[in-house]
């Protein structure tokens, strides 16, 4: 669980530095670059979710798992 935690911050404090470089290097007007970072922030928003609702059905599935009694 912390792995995952911790990668997860890592995507987040990532995709800013990467906005924040791209802010400060791009060609484009300023009009040009706001659309893509918004294009870019909402696919990366679906993704995290994306990977959540994954993770979060992979550990119900295990706790449900957990909790089912071993058959003899």
């Amino acid at each position: 669980m912390r792995k995952i935690f911790g990668f997860m911050i890592g995507v987040v404090v990532g995709g800013l530095v990467g906005s924040t470089i791209a802010l400060l290097l791009a060609p484009e007007s300023g009009e040009e670059l706001r659309g893509q970072l918004r294009e870019r922030g909402v696919s990366m928003q679906a993704e995290i979710r994306n990977a959540a609702d994954a993770r979060r059905i992979e550990l119900r599935d295990r706790l449900d798992e957990l909790r089912t009694p071993p058959e003899a």
